[in-house]
């Protein structure tokens, strides 16, 4: 499955807003990744309004426990936790469902399945069990439209006391209580706002722009309750600091400053797509970096546009398999979910590949020493001119970046390909087992703090690259699909 439009996928597009977010957290789930902070005393159990946007990494249906997105604890009787689960309580899945541990039930688990990778979700909850209406007392609303459709709801007592915000717990966001590196999220995560004491709707947090899609708005002006939060992660250093002026700072755990991303709710970058991607590979590190156990591809979440010059980056983590990993674009009627394929390796399909022992696959052809070989930690680069379908493999395995057989993006000179490409292609690899590569789309310059990032941008200065772009190439994302 390839999305083909990215702008108007979940809450994510470039639109009319002024408002920027310029960064997420990455909760990459093998790293036990998670925040947490003592809850103390003098917070509001009956009243508060919680709001993040989020992005998911690993499917919760492609884990063998639920997924949390964040839970508050102090006791099994005294917790209030959000989940993905099947339907089933810690039950992997895609439902999004709210466990009330006082009342030991499910207060809701929606119908909605949660299951685009490449889509920013805006998720904002509001508790007020004061209210004499009984469907007012616990709302959640999805990209600014309240969720209506559920398999199991139980609409918490008048004036019940939830387990949020209950004297002696502690929240943790990004993570169950307990078995951290089990339950975790896998995903990013921007703006985490918690309203202590007033239950606000939707469009405190977000707004809809001209062109009809969901996007976030200034929150530093709100107010925030004794207990509320503001966790943006503008900080790289200190990635848990909170921004509501309460000082209620969060302990990070598995977290790093290189997991600080580009990747937000106003510029959503393109990343791996597991639902372009074949069982026998694992996506990690945000859908950055892939590992394979088979012979087996892997296919990227944005549709390259039909017009535009667009620039990625590859680190190669285990290339000492001969051709693999090898790298290139893939046309989409590719399969890759069910189908060992590499790109290029179809007559017709038009599209081309680059083997990490310098081969070229293009139109069924192999072209041996087409290039020179590349070796493990080193970095390649592809650079797409869609204009006039021409394509350009560089890495720095002699120690320099290279454009292999002499290629000139920049002029346009020297292309990789002898046929023009098909329209509808995404970048994407293939691998055999063993072989690793990390992805670099613009969102994350160190490919999962392997390397120092140079800071390298695009031509409308976005992106984090470790080398310069050709002259007029930018990265895929949101911003500049949209411009």
């Amino acid at each position: 499955m390839v999305f083909q439009n990215n702008v108007l996928m979940g809450a994510s597009g470039s639109g009319t807003t002024t408002y920027s977010i310029d960064q997420s957290i990455r909760f990459n789930f093998s790293d036990s990744a998670y925040m947490s902070r003592a809850v103390g005393s003098g917070g509001n159990t009956k009243t508060w309004t919680f709001s993040c946007w989020f992005k998911i990494g690993v499917l919760g249906s492609k884990r063998s426990v639920s997924p949390f997105l964040w839970s508050c604890h102090q006791s099994d009787g005294n917790r209030l936790q959000l989940s993905f689960d099947s339907g089933s309580l810690g039950v992997a899945g895609d439902f999004l469902s709210i466990y009330d541990g006082a009342s030991a039930s499910t207060i809701f688990r929606t119908n909605r399945v949660f299951r685009d990778p490449s889509a920013w979700y805006n998720l904002v909850l509001v508790a007020d069990t004061s209210n004499a209406v009984s469907s007012e007392r616990f709302r959640v609303y999805v990209n600014g439209q309240r969720e209506t459709s559920f398999s199991t709801i139980n609409y918490p007592a008048l004036n019940a006391d939830l387990g949020w915000n209950q004297n002696g717990s502690t929240y943790y966001l990004g993570d169950y209580f307990a078995s951290h590196g089990t339950y975790g999220f896998d995903g990013y995560i921007a703006e985490m706002v918690h309203i202590d004491g007033t239950a606000l709707d939707p469009s405190s947090f977000a707004e809809t722009n001209s062109e009809g899609i969901w996007i976030p708005k200034d929150v530093s002006g709100l107010t925030f309750g004794t207990k509320g939060f503001y966790i943006d992660g503008r900080d790289s250093a200190d990635l848990g600091d909170d921004e509501s002026g309460n000082g209620n700072d969060f302990t990070t755990s598995g977290l790093a400053a290189h997991d600080q991303m580009a990747d937000s709710p106003t510029n959503n970058f393109c990343v791996m797509n597991p639902l372009n991607t074949h069982s026998s590979i694992t996506l990690s590190n945000g859908n950055l970096q892939s590992t394979a156990s088979a012979f087996t591809g892997s296919g990227a979440s944005i549709l390259l546009p039909s017009t535009g010059k667009w620039y990625a980056e590859i680190r190669y983590n285990n290339a000492s398999l001969g051709e693999y990993p090898m790298i290139g674009i893939y046309n989409t009627i590719k399969n890759l979910s069910t189908s060992g394929l590499n790109p290029g390796n179809t007559s017709g399909d038009k599209d081309i590949g680059f083997g990490a022992d310098g081969r070229r696959n293009e139109d069924s052809t192999t072209t041996g020493s087409w290039g020179n070989a590349v070796g493990d930690g080193k970095i390649g680069a592809l650079a797409i001119d869609m204009d006039n379908k021409k394509i350009w493999f560089g890495h720095n395995n002699s120690g320099s970046f290279v454009w292999q057989a002499s290629g000139d993006p920049s002029a346009g000179n020297n292309e990789a390909n002898t046929k023009a490409f098909a329209d509808n292609v995404v970048f994407g690899n293939s691998h055999y087992s063993g072989s690793i590569v990390c992805w670099n789309f613009g969102q994350e310059g160190t490919f999962g703090g392997t390397e120092t990032a140079q800071g390298n941008t695009d031509a409308n200065e976005l992106g984090n690259f470790y080398y310069a772009p050709p002259t007029n190439y930018l990265a895929l994302c949101t911003k500049n699909i949209g411009s």
